[in-house]
């Protein structure tokens, strides 16, 4: 299949950033609501709904839908920089949908209050008390971690690109089984802005770090894999550090290409498929020339065979015609014939001509 278009690789962003946080927020918040919080219930959601949206829009966009993410790649070589700008728009646009739609489906709650209560991060005494360098240092290893695991199970070497969604679902969901009793776990920018517009300006005050430390965290990511474990070829034109590490084959064995998941990461078109040869009675049809050819042989072949029968057929005709020519000029040449008398005249009348 071809590439997809800029239109299709962002509406897939909005989509699954939209779900994400739809679904990850909205398990906070009800849960909340409901007095039956559970970690793992909260962290299995948010690691869910990625893998759910990786495996439906992975061979569109990638399935970034976060800004880490996209920023880690492009410093990792594989995203080029003038399309990250519209990735983390059509993320940031996402996250705020999803998030809306959480406060208006929560006001059917009369006790409802959105201030506090939107699944926004937070530290210190807004949060769990969690001190704002630890924090920071947090959500700093978390999404380096993160976006580690997702450049590598992309990475064209890989030998089971159809495990790379589930594998970073769990990788999130183990994130946040971790990270949110600390800070209710962001690793990821526009997850944490989303919700704290509805959140109150607590909220919108503490976004400073959960923007800073996970675009670091991503930063890190993307310098330290190429750097550590190589990439295949070049890096993509326009993106972030070339290394001169030697270039690694891009093929593995048992697999012929890389599928559409790793192809978008890499920034490489999905080739189409060869189409399926047309034959009947010994001759093959050629798409592209519109025309039939013998079997066994090409199409150039069978147009070089067709142009040298059409010379030799046409050779005897020209040969006649020079020959014809030749015996005109030859006879135009000659002198009239000369009659010539033998002998003085008033004899027998004895001629001389020439033999013609």
């Amino acid at each position: 299949m071809p590439d997809s278009t800029i239109q299709q690789k962002l509406t897939a962003e909005v989509f699954g950033t939209f779900v994400l946080v739809f679904f990850g927020c909205g398990s906070v918040i009800y849960a909340g609501q409901a007095d039956q919080f559970s970690i793992q219930t909260i962290g299995l959601t948010f690691g869910v709904a990625v893998m759910v949206m990786a495996y439906a829009f992975g061979r569109v966009s990638g399935a970034h839908f976060n800004p880490a993410v996209s920023v880690g790649a492009a410093i990792g070589g594989r995203m080029a920089w003038r399309h990250v700008g519209l990735y983390v728009v059509a993320q940031l646009f996402g996250a705020i949908v999803g998030a809306f739609l959480l406060y208006a489906l929560m006001q059917g709650f009369e006790s409802f209050e959105a201030e506090g209560n939107m699944g926004q991060n937070a530290f210190g005494d807004a949060g769990s008390g969690y001190a704002w360098w630890a924090a920071f240092l947090l959500e700093l290893v978390m999404t380096a971690v993160f976006v580690t695991v997702i450049l590598a199970v992309t990475d064209e070497r890989n030998e089971h690109p159809a495990l790379a969604p589930l594998t970073i679902g769990f990788t999130l969901a183990a994130i946040h089984f971790v990270a949110i009793p600390a800070t209710g776990t962001s690793v990821n920018p526009v997850r944490s802005i989303g919700p704290a517009l509805f959140a109150g300006t607590d909220a919108i005050a503490q976004l400073w770090l959960f923007i800073l430390a996970p675009l670091l965290g991503a930063a890190i990511a993307g310098l330290l894999y190429p750097m550590l474990f190589g990439r295949v070829g070049d890096a993509v034109p326009g993106s972030g550090i070339t290394f001169s590490r030697p270039r690694t084959a891009a093929q593995v064995p048992g697999y012929a290409s890389p599928d559409q998941y790793q192809q978008q990461w890499n920034q490489e078109p999905v080739p189409a498929p060869a189409p399926a040869p047309i034959i009947q009675d010994g001759w093959q049809w050629d798409p592209a020339g519109q025309q039939w050819h013998p079997v066994g042989s090409t199409p150039e072949q069978w147009q070089a065979q067709q142009a040298a029968e059409a010379q030799q057929a046409a050779q005897p005709a020209a040969d006649y015609v020079v020959e014809e020519t030749i015996v005109v000029e030859e006879v135009a040449a000659e002198d009239p014939p000369i009659w010539q008398s033998r002998g003085d005249e008033g004899d027998d009348g004895t001629q001389i001509r020439p033999p013609s």
